[in-house]
Order: C-alpha cells, then sequence, then structure tokens
C-alpha cells in the first residue's frame, strides 16, 4: 500500500529551519556577549594595573623629589660650611702676617724715616710718613727690595712739607707683600723707629 503524507513538509521544515538559526543566533549573540564582556574584563584589570602602577611611580616621584630637595639643601649648608671653613684657614694662616710686616718695617726703616700710617689692600701695603731726606726714601726702598716679605717698592709721591717747624720730606709708596715663609730674623738691618 501506499502512504502519502498529506502534512505540508515544507512548511515543518522551514520551522525547523528557523527554530534551528533562532538557537544558533542565540548562541552565537550569547558567545559574542561572553568574548566582548571577557575581552572588557581584561582590558579594565590591565588598565586598573596600569594605572597602579602609575600611582606608585607618582608616589616614588615625589618622594625622590623630597630627597632631592633635601639634598640641595645639604649642599648649600656644605658649601655655605666650606666657604666658612676656608675663611676661617685664610684667617689662621694670615693671622702672623701683621706681626711679620710690622716687624719687617721695623727692621727694615732706616734712620730719619718716620711711618705716619699704614694701610693694607689685598697684598699691597701703602705706606705714608716722613723723612729727613730723600736719601733716606731711597735707602727705605732698597731695603724693603730686599726684604724675604716684601717686593716691588714703588714711590707714588714725595713733596717737601713741614712738621713742628722741621723741614721733612713726605712720602707715599706702595710695597707688596710676598708672604714668603723665610725666616725674618736673618736680616741684619738696624731697627728704626716706627711713630703713631
Amino acid at each position: 500500500m501506499i502512504r502519502i503524507n498529506l502534512l505540508p513538509y515544507r512548511e515543518l521544515k522551514r520551522k525547523a529551519q528557523q527554530k534551528q538559526f533562532s538557537v544558533l543566533a542565540g548562541i552565537t549573540f550569547f558567545l559574542g556577549l561572553l568574548t566582548v564582556g571577557m575581552i572588557h574584563f581584561m582590558i579594565t584589570e590591565q588598565i586598573e594595573h596600569q594605572e597602579s602602577r602609575n600611582k606608585y611611580m607618582k608616589n616614588q616621584i615625589a618622594i625622590l623629589d623630597k630627597q632631592i630637595d633635601e639634598i640641595k639643601k645639604i649642599r648649600a649648608q656644605t658649601e655655605v660650611l666650606l666657604a666658612r671653613k676656608k675663611v676661617v684657614e685664610t684667617l689662621q694662616n694670615n693671622r702672623s702676617d701683621v706681626v711679620h710686616l710690622l716687624d719687617q718695617l721695623v727692621r727694615l726703616l732706616p734712620d730719619g724715616v718716620y711711618l705716619r700710617s699704614i694701610k693694607q689692600t689685598d697684598q699691597t701695603i701703602n705706606l705714608k710718613g716722613y723723612a729727613q731726606s730723600n736719601a733716606r726714601v731711597s735707602t727705605l726702598m732698597r731695603k724693603l727690595e730686599s726684604s724675604a716679605w716684601l717686593e716691588s717698592p714703588s714711590l707714588i709721591e714725595i713733596k717737601a712739607s713741614k712738621v713742628d717747624n722741621t723741614r721733612l720730606n713726605e712720602f707715599n709708596l706702595n710695597v707688596i707683600l710676598t708672604h714668603s715663609s723665610q725666616s725674618v730674623g736673618d736680616e741684619n738691618s738696624t731697627p728704626g723707629i716706627v711713630k703713631p
């Protein structure tokens, strides 16, 4: 016997295909959402990780900036202390220079020459005073030239003047202080008189 299917098989087949398509579309949509969600989660995790690293770096940079400021302050204080130390050392080294200078001047001053003022500017010593003659000023300059502590005497001015009704020659000369370490007691000159 022959069986004849009177049901609309094409319509049933179409419905089955539509149902299958809907299931596949749902699965695909769900998988797409799941993939996008996972990618979004991974990117968010990486962003948060990078932001935490950036925050850590900013904190470390702030700490280093504070340390750099402290180092700059310490360096400035060190430079100030070194400058003070240098000044103290210079004063310590030069404290005997005045004694040597006055000792040399007393030893080198010839008779008949009187000093009125002594002024030091850096290494230049300015001497002003009176002499009984021009020859005595020349003798003083020769003695200054031969000194171990003084060199290069140069006469600035010499002029005639009267002091207490006595005719004297007023002089003004410069000499250079050399800071020699030789003994100043070896000079064999006669000490002069220094008047205030």
